[in-house]
């Protein structure tokens, strides 16, 4: 659902942010039995941001130019989180500054891979914006990432595993009052009797042999 308008620069010009989210789950076999139930997961952005417009070139106005300041707005924004990334012991990143840096959270800095393709116009009129969008993506190269695999663990699977422990933890305790009441003299048993022990006793030898 792209939105388009036309303004003095551009007949097609984007009127907001496009964002293409695919997310994939890869479960390990054991994930259906007595497995371990590991998830790996993975998720893959394909973002098309619509360029900053300078009203005095573009001659936009009524709702095309309200448009161009919430543009302008988010890509500040935007451009103050890479910013941020880029600065060595930052403690904060404003990740929560708009809803466009918010859904880029995981796909901006850290565990992610980022490829930025940077649109300049090759007339020198536009020579500020050329500069202001390589400004902008020399920013980003700054972002240290560190990629690595999303492991996680099934919450079905987790869910089977907690059943089978408490199972056995009760059958522990089960074995454990036994030898309890056991041990306390509430069940005694009687001794063998000659003909049991004449049975017991080649059984024993071969044990001990």
């Amino acid at each position: 659902n792209r939105a388009i308008a036309a303004h003095q620069l551009n007949k097609s010009s984007s009127r907001s942010h496009t964002i293409f989210t695919l997310s994939v789950e890869l479960r390990g076999r054991g994930g259906g039995g007595d497995g371990d139930g590991a998830m790996l997961t993975s998720k893959l952005n394909l973002v098309d941001l619509a360029g900053s417009e300078r009203l005095s070139k573009t001659k936009s106005a009524g709702t095309v130019a309200k448009e161009a300041q919430h543009i302008n707005k988010s890509l500040s924004f935007l451009e103050q989180v890479i910013i941020a990334l880029g600065e060595k012991n930052r403690e904060h990143i404003p990740y929560r500054s708009s809803k466009l840096t918010h859904m880029l959270k995981d796909s901006l800095g850290g565990n992610c891979k980022t490829i930025m393709i940077a649109n300049v116009w090759a007339e020198p009129v536009h020579l500020e914006e050329t500069l202001s969008t390589c400004n902008f993506a020399r920013r980003m190269m700054r972002v240290q990432q560190e990629p690595s695999k999303n492991v996680s663990e099934d919450p079905a699977a987790l869910v089977r595993k907690l059943h089978r422990e408490i199972a056995e933890l009760k059958q522990e305790l089960a074995a454990h009052d036994a030898f309890a009441e056991n041990k306390g003299g509430a069940r005694k048993y009687e001794a063998y009797s000659a003909a049991q022990r004449a049975d017991l006793r080649p059984m024993v030898l071969r044990f001990l042999q």
